[in-house]
């Protein structure tokens, strides 16, 4: 289920945050200025994850958290600059939240 954006179409370089559960995830997707542009709810399943990745070569924050390397493979596959997160260090992000 995706949610509406916060600011208009966006077609430039995208950040993502991506909160990894053990069923579902929640990806933050920003502008690069920052701007909050959309939060999307998906299955955890690799086809679900490679479908929602935005652009050419998008910046991936994943949080490193169990089970986080299959989607790693999946983000880089799909062309993703990954950086993996402690899990401690994301608690005060969008992505937290």
């Amino acid at each position: 289920m995706k949610e509406a954006p916060h600011v208009a179409e966006y077609d430039g370089q995208q950040i993502v945050g991506i909160d990894l559960h053990r069923r579902r995830s929640v990806m933050v997707r920003m502008t690069e200025t920052g701007e909050h542009f959309a939060n999307v709810h998906i299955d955890n399943n690799p086809m679900a994850l490679a479908a929602e990745m935005p652009g050419e070569q998008p910046q991936v924050v994943l949080e490193a958290t169990y089970g986080w390397y299959w989607a790693v493979d999946v983000l880089t596959d799909a062309g993703a600059d990954v950086h993996l997160a402690h899990p401690l260090g994301v608690k005060g992000s969008p992505i937290a939240e």
